[in-house]
């Protein structure tokens, strides 16, 4: 009997890939990549496949490709096909029209033939508590209810913290040979030109990661900074407040949108570590989507660490697809610095607990020309950073090192705006200056700047050569 699990993150999929089993054959990590495990459970012969975990909202146009391709490949791990395929649910955790419209999407992967050997999982079955399982499903409402149709009605309900009751996995055994019955003894079967090919694809996408791996610059020198300053960029959610406080080995940066730059200071490996924090972006805005008031604190930055950053550090989520959207949305946010800034941008992978032990190349190479172009044009500067371990310091130890290793290659410079930029950005500060001061003459004598500043940061921004005066600062600089 050969099993598929799919489903969500945190849902309890891998905790009942060792229930089925019967030992814990899989540990709780996450992984980019699928596991296969096997076993003898109640005289049968089990082997099990965890697929990869995705986030339960995330659409398949939001999610990466190295996820989709990784879950339709175990059919082939499974070969020469599952029998059944466990759509594991958690039980307690709102399933809403978008959870749906995600599973759907996700399974089509599959083709439409899947529906006929997919059962429902439902985890977490403590919660239930004094209601049973058919109450609960009716509680949770349409979404729910329209998914358990599509599926047959077939469903069954784990307790993953009573391993020991080996009744619910007989009983869930007993539903799986119900279907392989129903599917006149076949199991679930896709294209061998499509698995053959998804097969070939993984054995390329290893070697071009490993070849781009080679490409990454290594450190002959290290410069061993006592100061180093660096400033995170990227848009909103993408992990740049998280990177910030895992860098500096302490929760200082607010998780909250934030109008303003902020700077935060620490003491790291001997390091005297200056990092900058930046408003985000829409993921995939253009720069004229971006508010003025943000891309004056972007530019901002700068100033904030003089005279000026080692560093930019350009955050990027790798739980989610890179599309050229988001390609077009960084060059254009970044080039607000001119050309000059490539020369100083480290990507940062976030999220890279989503990777497990598979390499970021991989992710790269996987994830398409968009993101492989904008890595060359960084030098193949990069490093992943899980932000959920802010206790692993040789991550951020490594990470330092690239930094100072770009700081000699940059010939001990740090990052300075050109001259043209600051004086058109100075321009732009004084002609808002001068309609500000307009309209608060006309609004009446006696207005204090306390009164009149709406922006929530007022005079700060009177600070080092990038003198912003405020928030409405870049009205006139069309090319921004």
């Amino acid at each position: 009997m050969r099993i598929i699990l799919l489903g969500s993150e945190e849902g309890g999929k891998t905790s009942a890939g060792n229930t089925i089993l019967g030992r814990k054959a899989f540990e709780l990590k996450k992984s980019a990549e699928c596991i296969k495990k096997d076993g003898v459970v109640a005289g049968r012969q089990i082997t099990v496949v965890d697929t990869p975990g995705r986030r339960k909202d995330y659409l398949a146009s939001s999610t990466r490709i190295l996820y989709k391709d990784e879950v339709v490949r175990s059919v082939a791990i499974a070969s020469p096909g599952p029998h059944a395929l466990l759509l594991v649910i958690k039980i307690n955790c709102p399933f809403e029209a978008v959870c749906k419209q995600a599973v759907e999407e996700h399974l089509q992967l599959f083709g439409e033939n899947v529906w006929n050997h997919i059962i429902v999982l439902f985890t977490h079955g403590d919660k239930l508590e004094d209601i049973t399982i058919q109450q609960y499903i009716q509680d949770e409402g349409e979404p729910l209810l329209e998914l358990l149709q599509k599926c047959g009605n077939r469903y069954h309900v784990f307790n993953n913290k009573e391993r020991k009751d080996h009744s619910q996995v007989n009983e869930l055994l007993k539903k799986i040979e119900d279907i392989v019955v129903r599917n006149k003894g076949h199991h679930f079967q896709m294209d061998k030109h499509v698995l053959q090919g998804l097969i070939v694809k993984k054995k390329e996408l290893d070697e071009k990661a490993k070849e781009r791996r080679m490409l990454m610059p290594r450190p002959k020198r290290i410069l061993q900074s006592t100061d180093l300053r660096m400033v995170l960029l990227g848009h909103q959610c993408s992990g740049k407040s998280s990177a910030g406080d895992t860098i500096l080995g302490k929760n200082l940066f607010d998780f909250k949108t934030v109008p303003t730059s902020v700077l935060k200071k620490s003491t790291v490996a001997g390091r005297q570590l200056t990092v900058i924090d930046t408003p985000g972006w829409l993921k995939d805005g253009l720069l004229k989507d971006t508010s003025k008031k943000s891309k004056n604190e972007i530019v901002r930055s700068v100033s904030l660490c003089a005279p000026g950053p080692h560093a930019f550090l350009l955050v990027i989520p790798v739980d989610s697809t890179f599309t050229n959207s988001d390609e077009k949305s960084i060059i254009e946010h970044l080039e607000i610095f001119g050309d000059q800034v490539w020369s100083y941008v480290i990507l940062v992978f976030s999220h890279a607990d989503w990777m497990g032990d598979t390499a970021i190349e991989l992710y790269i190479e996987s994830e398409g020309e968009a993101i492989q172009r904008l890595v060359e044009k960084c030098g193949n500067k990069y490093h992943a950073l899980n932000n959920m371990t802010t206790g692993d310091r040789p991550q951020v130890i490594d990470l330092l090192e690239k930094i100072e290793h770009n700081v000699i290659v940059n010939k001990g410079n740090h990052f300075e705006m050109d001259a043209n930029i600051i004086d058109k950005m100075e321009l732009c500060s004084l002609q808002e200056e001068v309609e500000s001061d307009g309209k608060n003459q006309r609004r009446g004598e006696g207005l204090t700047s306390g009164d009149g500043d709406t922006s929530g940061y007022g005079t700060s921004l009177h600070t080092g050569p990038l003198s912003l005066r405020s928030d409405e600062s870049m009205e006139n600089f069309t090319q921004f």
